[in-house]
């Protein structure tokens, strides 16, 4: 712990954490997490719609306390942020999953368990307070399901299904760093592993010693099939078939919360609230899908209006604070981070991810105090110009 803590001194803000996990995981792990579509315009679309507001602050406001809670579908957070979902955590940083869902846990934030991880559902929701998972839907009825029986059974209450994925994105910049699907071992593969020897023993060495070769856990009802086979292109080939209909069916299947993840466009969000979804995701992946793909941030304020009270969160590149707040006063109820926890959990395991939400408390509170704002619900465009 006290080594953690040593590699932890220098980690000031999510940016160091980004640099942390590439110094950290070899070259096509860290592609994987970092690539995104095509020419990166989401990527760089994502950011600079941040640029496009500037905050108008109050001053002499009495700003000695402030509160962070925020309530999401009837339970209150610490803070108005959490975890998004993020597929194979598990080769970043050793039993990521379970990393990233207990630092969470003792927190007290949402952290979301994605479909595509490496490690069973069940042993995620027995650690307690996390309650949240996110599904890509199956290919046909009985297998949703079963999945849905599935996710029930294990104890989660909030079901987000991820809607942006028709069909898988471009490969070529993951190809480029050397990642594959499936992964192959291959000679660069053994190369970047050894000139990352801290990953090498501390996941590699020691997933595959104690938990031998990881697979698919949470894609099916069953367990799925491992990382290094040649089927995994055909188990995770897009949904090009499912449209409203199936919605309507997981919404008539699924008794708890259910969220919709991917929207980006303001009849979409009203075509969620019209099937009896709970709440929506704004998001376009992290830029990993679409490339050209509108900002979240942009098409915030028209989702609002689009779906009145109806719980609205958002992701995709946030990396700051202020980030955050600019979100919160344009609409949002809450905001999810990927990567930045990836990176934390890889450099430094569940010290690395705890310290990297109270990096983010520590500036949300220091900006709205900065904002003149002691309660984030009283956040609104007001305490915003747009440039």
């Amino acid at each position: 712990m006290t080594h953690q803590i040593r590699r932890l001194a220098h980690i000031r803000n999510f940016h160091d954490l980004e640099r942390a996990g590439k110094r950290h995981l070899p070259r096509p792990i860290h592609g994987y997490i970092a690539n995104a579509a095509e020419d990166g315009k989401s990527l760089a679309a994502n950011r600079a719609a941040f640029d496009d507001y500037s905050f108008v602050p109050r001053v002499l406001v009495d700003v000695s306390e402030i509160s962070q809670e925020t309530e999401l579908f009837g339970r209150r957070y610490a803070v108005p942020f959490g975890i998004a979902p993020m597929g194979i955590s598990a080769l970043s940083a050793y039993r990521g999953d379970l990393v990233l869902a207990r630092a969470a846990a003792a927190a007290n934030l949402p952290m979301i368990m994605s479909g595509s991880s490496l490690i069973p559902m069940e042993e995620i929701a027995a650690i307690e307070g996390n309650d949240w998972f996110q599904a890509y839907l199956p290919g046909d009825w009985p297998a949703i399901e079963a999945l849905i029986e599935r996710i029930r059974g294990a104890g989660f209450r909030n079901l987000v299904i991820t809607v942006d994925y028709a069909v898988p994105p471009n490969p070529d910049n993951n190809r480029r760093s050397g990642f594959s699907s499936p992964i192959r071992p291959s000679l660069r593969l053994a190369l970047d592993g050894l000139l990352r020897p801290r990953w090498l023993y501390g996941t590699f060495y020691k997933t595959l010693r104690h938990h031998g070769i990881p697979h698919f856990e949470n894609s099916y009802a069953t367990r799925g099939i491992p990382v290094i086979s040649k089927h995994v292109n055909r188990d995770f080939s897009g949904r090009t078939h499912l449209d409203w209909a199936y919605l309507a069916l997981v919404r008539d299947a699924w008794p708890g919360n259910l969220i919709i993840k991917g929207i980006l466009h303001p009849d979409d969000a009203r075509g969620a609230r019209d099937v009896g979804a709970d709440g929506v995701i704004v998001s376009n992946h992290g830029g990993r899908q679409l490339d050209g793909t509108i900002a979240p941030l942009r098409v915030l304020p028209a989702v609002r209006e689009a779906v009145g009270e109806l719980p609205v969160m958002i992701d995709s590149g946030f990396r700051r604070g202020s980030d955050v707040l600019k979100a919160l006063a344009l609409g949002a109820d809450f905001v999810f981070f990927g990567r930045p926890f990836n990176y934390a959990a890889a450099h430094a395991g569940e010290a690395g991810v705890s310290h990297a939400i109270r990096l983010m408390q520590e500036e949300i509170k220091r900006n709205m105090s900065l904002l003149g704002c002691r309660e984030l619900a009283a956040l609104d465009e007001t305490y915003l110009k747009q440039t």
